[in-house]
Formats: structure tokens, sequence, C-alpha cells
């Protein structure tokens, strides 16, 4: 058993190496050689659909372990500033091509989020964003909120921002992962 001042890394003692090749062999025993064809054409399909590519939607649904059901934009991601609430033309075009994912957004101020909704039809459901001063139970129960309100587990969910703390969100709502708007838009946009 490990002491005070351990820092929980592998053990030194003898057999490490073989530990280490037994343990590398049975994941790999544990993964496929290869996906069969058929299941990466249905992935690719399914990537284009969500308007992303095929490698991150791989690195999405390998770290998440399921499909993405939902896309939940910040409005920064979304360029939405000021109180008019209107997605930035090139973000709405991409994500109107979005097929079988419910969209949502979390908005910051002055934005509100019924004003985002009456003019971006495009979108199934907004909230208010976590102000910097919530607490991470407060910022868990906003994301959380929302994606329940629209009857989705938080895994199938990306959420997809603009700002360092946005990140923090995924971690709280319990979501399949946090995308950068540059990447997500990167190639639509580029």
């Amino acid at each position: 058993m490990a002491g005070i001042g351990h820092n929980g890394g592998p053990s030194m003692e003898s057999g490490r190496l073989w530990r280490t090749h037994a343990w590398r062999q049975a994941q790999k025993a544990l993964m496929p050689e290869a996906i069969p064809m058929l299941v990466l054409r249905m992935r690719m399909r399914r990537a284009a659909e969500l308007g992303m590519t095929y490698r991150t939607y791989a690195k999405v649904r390998q770290y998440s372990g399921q499909d993405i059901l939902g896309l939940l934009f910040s409005s920064n991601a979304l360029r939405i500033f000021g109180s008019g609430g209107e997605i930035a033309a090139p973000e709405a075009r991409q994500i109107e091509q979005v097929k079988s994912a419910t969209r949502l957004t979390l908005v910051h101020p002055p934005a509100t989020p019924q004003a985002v909704l009456a003019v971006n039809q495009v979108l199934a459901a907004a909230d208010r964003a976590p102000h910097l001063s919530d607490s991470w139970a407060q910022m868990r129960d906003r994301v959380q909120g929302l994606i329940h309100s629209q009857r989705l587990p938080a895994s199938g969910v990306l959420i997809i921002g603009d700002a360092p703390l946005e990140a923090d969100w995924a971690a709280a709502g319990r979501a399949a992962g946090y995308l950068p708007s540059a990447e997500y838009f990167a190639h639509q946009l580029g």
C-alpha cells in the first residue's frame, strides 16, 4: 500500500514491463483490428448529418460511448452578440443542415433565450447561460436542465463553445464532450 506522498504512479517492483505488456495486449484484444466498412460508412454519414468531420465525430463517439443526439451551442459559438439574438449567417447556414439531432443553446446576456428562439427557428430550446459567479452545482443544474428538458441523455449531447469557461459546461453537465466552435465550424467556413 502506498504511503503519504506517493503519487499513484506505476509500481516500480520487478515485473512491471511484463504487466505493461500484458495490459496492452488485453487492450488490443478488446478492440477490433478494423471497423467493418458498413459501420464506417454509417458513421461517416452520421458525421456529415451533424455538420462535422468524421475524425471529430469518431473522437467524441469514442469518448462518450454513444451517438451524438444533440448539439448544445453557446451563444458565443453562434456569434450572437447584442440583444437581437440572431445567429450569424455562416453559423446559421451550417446548423440548418444538421439532421437528426436536437439543437440547443445557452445564451449570454444581453440576449435572452426568448429573443434567440423567436428569431432562430433552427433551435429547439434555449436557456440562460451559467454566469461566471455561479457555483459548480448551479452550472450543472443549468446545463443539465436544458438537456433534460428535451428528454436527451446528457452523455449524448456535445457542447460547442467559444470561451474557455464554456468548456467546463461539458464536465458539469456530464455531456459527451466539448468542441471549440472554431473546430466545429472550420471545415464549413474555411
